[in-house]
């Protein structure tokens, strides 16, 4: 069995707060990237399969030549091969139309794992088109990979407050959440390791996928406005100071 990762390398999100507004406009951030938070999870799931049910996880990711980096550390949690897909305009469906061209290309992936979603577009739309354009079944919300085998994946899917058992007959997409582990913390040895592997990189002729144009265009990043936030304290008997803090919040409209 062959697990495929799908990452993608987004901004530190201890520093978005230092993002301006023409930085994300251009894409050309100043502050630290890194490995999307949601798809450490997926690196995760996929390791916990290859040690659980056997087979090897891969890891792929589409952009820019600096999220080579965002690779290296997903061959140091423990990836055994890692792909990049260069391009760097490409929207959700256009990735989509990529990573399928490169599940296609590679010709023996049984399992695509991806995040929940991103912190930087917040679409959740990749998992879902990937499936779309192989013709794979996706399950999302995966909480828990029960079993894997040649004729079914079996997992535990959060839906709303409840939770569901799924068998679905490989291959197949899985989008996986938080609860399915925390991801590990890379080895020294293994850092080193990473740093010295020869990522391949392809291009969209490569896979022979011709790359939709997009079809979603952000045209205004701003900041939201700064809370103007006031404290204010009662002071007096407490049925005074508790009439008192009832009309301020009525005056206020949180009432």
């Amino acid at each position: 069995m062959r697990y495929l990762v799908c990452i993608k390398q987004t901004p530190d999100t201890a520093e978005l707060p230092k993002v301006k507004p023409e930085e994300a406009a251009s894409g050309e951030l100043s502050i630290q990237q890194v490995v999307n938070p949601w798809d450490e999870h997926a690196i995760e799931a996929a390791l916990q399969m290859a040690e659980n049910f056997g087979g090897l996880a891969s890891v792929i990711s589409v952009g820019g030549e600096k999220a080579i980096e965002a690779l290296r550390s997903a061959l140091a949690m423990g990836c055994k091969d890692a792909t990049l897909v260069e391009n760097a305009d490409a929207d959700a469906w256009g990735v989509a139309a990529l990573l399928a061209g490169a599940v296609n290309h590679m010709g023996d992936v049984n399992v695509v794992v991806t995040g929940q979603m991103t912190v930087d577009g917040n679409s959740g739309m990749v998992p879902v088109a990937v499936a779309r354009k192989l013709d794979w079944p996706v399950l999302t919300g995966v909480a828990k990979v029960l079993n894997v085998s040649e004729d079914a994946v079996e997992v535990e899917r959060v839906v709303g407050q409840a939770r569901h058992t799924v068998k679905v007959k490989p291959p197949v997409v899985l989008s996986v959440i938080k609860e399915i582990g925390e991801p590990r913390y890379p080895t020294f040895i293994n850092i080193r390791k990473a740093a010295r592997v020869k990522i391949p990189v392809l291009s969209a002729d490569d896979l022979g996928v011709t790359v939709p144009p997009p079809v979603v265009h952000l045209s205004n990043f701003r900041k939201p406005p700064a809370r103007d936030a006031h404290v204010q304290l009662f002071d007096g008997p407490a049925d005074e100071a508790a009439g008192a803090l009832i009309d301020a919040l009525l005056a206020e409209k949180v009432l």
